[in-house]
């Protein structure tokens, strides 16, 4: 079982990574998808003229924030503890 990233990293307008704290092992791939996502989204609540400020998706084992830095944007991945039964 690989272990949960955690970290963050700000994206440019363009969607190009300009800072992270991810650990080196997190795939520089899956760091760019998880942006483009990001951008697409508050993108499209710009246009359709509910433009949002901050971005919160719940996994059952991680947590994704991310923030509109106009245009760009800062995104916080983190790992969620399981609830025990």
């Amino acid at each position: 079982m690989a272990k949960l990233p955690s970290g963050a990293f700000a994206l440019d307008r363009n969607g190009k990574v300009v800072v992270s704290t991810m650990p080196q092992s997190f795939p520089d791939a899956q760091m760019r998808e998880i942006g483009e996502r990001v951008l697409a989204f508050f993108r499209g609540a710009q246009l359709a003229q509910m433009p949002l400020h901050e971005l919160n998706v719940y996994y059952p084992s991680l947590k994704v924030t991310a923030r509109n830095l106009r245009g760009g944007a800062l995104i916080f991945l983190s790992p969620q503890t399981l609830p025990k039964n």
